[in-house]
């Protein structure tokens, strides 16, 4: 998930239809519910398309962030507030998993997905966008300087580049988090210490979250901050172009492929569902042509769906990466709060 979909929630929030109640009566249930993270938007049209194929009401129940929504969903395992969870991603999928939240669905439309993406081989979960976290850089102030943007993380040791660069805290941001596991995916276990006291004495500045990273310290957007290079999405560029008035013609920033590294959103039917088939229907139309190509301009993630076609300012600005940097699930559960203290001793102390 990103946070550029913000910008398009105020005109799409009086169609979602929130709520937890799944049944109408005690018969046939007459909806379906999908438990998720703030973050999560839907076209009215597309969730319209949802309940005339289904004859189910689609409700929505929003839960704060990613992490706050699965830790309400474990809590309530087994007796769920809803039907569907969505929005678990490969950094937390060890916990949800090990937390017996799903029943296992192989869903048809499976077989139009590209394999990477399935990391769940019991199909506890399936996998329905993913969205990179990059280092961005604002093209403007590197070709006012004549110097070189950034190609590798490497680049970002070097003096040239010293002060140029903002990252989100680990410990109180998703972005933030990811770009840590970027540098010890390159790095390794005995080496991505050493690449954080080098970018410590370059200069690097550390801020709570992406809002304030991106929008406050960036040079390349709104907020003119002095710091031409930012953790932030594959999806932002294209959100540049979008958001701009007058549109630009091109997008005022740009992405190090190299820096990327991978996050795919999952969902799966919750044990103890009250309307299981309804559960299935959902997470099927979640990997429909209709439903993916809508994920581009809603949420700012790409889909997984071979076919689905991506908007036209998505095929010209943004990047999806071809070697994305990434880390096993269980491997990330085993390790996160460890890396993140030693990265807060390491960085901040």
């Amino acid at each position: 998930m990103t946070p550029w979909h913000n910008a398009l929630v105020a005109t799409v929030v009086s169609a979602l239809a929130l709520g937890a109640a799944g049944c109408g009566g005690g018969g046939t249930p007459t909806s379906v519910v999908l438990v998720t993270h703030d973050s999560f938007v839907v076209s009215n049209s597309v969730k319209k398309a949802f309940e005339r194929e289904s004859g189910l009401k689609l409700r929505i129940l929003q839960s704060g962030d990613a992490g706050e929504a699965l830790t309400k969903a474990l809590l309530t395992a087994g007796n769920p507030q809803g039907d569907v969870l969505f929005g678990v991603d490969n950094n937390l999928l060890s916990r949800a998993l090990d937390g017996d939240l799903f029943e296992p669905y192989e869903s048809p439309a499976l077989a139009d997905l590209d394999p990477q993406y399935v990391l769940d081989p019991e199909h506890r979960v399936t996998p329905v966008d993913h969205g990179e976290v990059c280092l961005n850089y604002d093209k403007a102030w590197f070709a006012e300087r004549g110097l070189t943007p950034p190609a590798s993380l490497e680049d970002l040791t070097d003096p040239r580049y010293k002060g140029v660069l903002v990252v989100e805290n680990p410990a109180t941001s998703t972005p933030g988090l990811a770009f840590l596991l970027a540098t010890i995916a390159r790095y390794g276990k005995s080496g991505w210490q050493d690449y954080w006291r080098k970018l410590r004495q370059n200069g690097v500045l550390v801020v709570d979250g992406w809002e304030d990273a991106y929008n406050v310290r960036f040079s390349g957007s709104a907020g003119k901050g002095n710091r031409p290079v930012v953790v932030s999405y594959a999806s932002s560029p294209p959100a540049e172009v979008i958001f701009r008035t007058p549109r630009p013609a091109e997008a005022p920033t740009a992405v190090v492929e190299s820096s990327c590294f991978r996050q795919i959103e999952f969902a799966g039917v919750l044990r103890g569902a009250r309307n299981e088939d309804g559960a299935r229907k959902l997470i099927d139309f979640m990997l429909s042509k209709r439903f993916q190509e809508d994920v581009p301009l809603s949420m700012f993630v790409f889909p997984v769906v071979r076919d689905a076609a991506l908007p036209p300012e998505f095929e010209r600005f943004a990047v999806v990466p071809s070697s994305p940097l990434e880390l096993p699930p269980a491997e990330i559960e085993a390790n996160r709060d460890r890396w993140v203290g030693e990265w807060t001793d390491l960085v901040i102390r």
